[in-house]
């Protein structure tokens, strides 16, 4: 089992950063992939950042890359998604979640662990 607890949401105006945190505990090993989702209301989960426990390898969706950056603390068991650049569309509820798989997964239903989310909001 892995538990998932993000923090660090907020309210930000367009054009600024956040960076959100998520702690993981459980059964952390080699294989793990932890990724970022976000849920805007009435949309459906998308996709967002994803990176490998074990050697740290990134990839984006294109709604985001270039401005999100996800990294790892392997001694901290910490997963962040570190935000800049914000826009408006960029609001929703940011989830983190992980799965035994080294190949990408990009969809929702393919994650195994789930944490109870932070929402971002990006207004003036």
């Amino acid at each position: 089992q892995v538990q998932l607890v993000e923090s660090g949401g907020g309210l930000v105006q367009p054009g600024g950063s956040l960076t959100l945190s998520c702690r993981v505990s459980g059964s952390i090993f080699r294989g793990l992939r932890m990724t970022w989702f976000r849920q805007a209301p009435g949309k459906e989960r998308e996709f967002a950042a994803t990176i490998t426990w074990s050697g740290g390898y990134t990839y984006y969706a294109d709604s985001v890359d270039g401005r999100f950056t996800i990294t790892r603390d392997t001694a901290e068991n910490t997963v962040y998604l570190q935000m800049n650049r914000l826009k408006p569309e960029d609001t929703a509820t940011y989830y983190c979640a992980a799965v035994r798989s080294v190949p990408v997964k990009r969809a929702a239903q393919e994650y195994e662990y789930w944490g109870q989310g932070t929402q971002v909001t990006v207004s003036s």
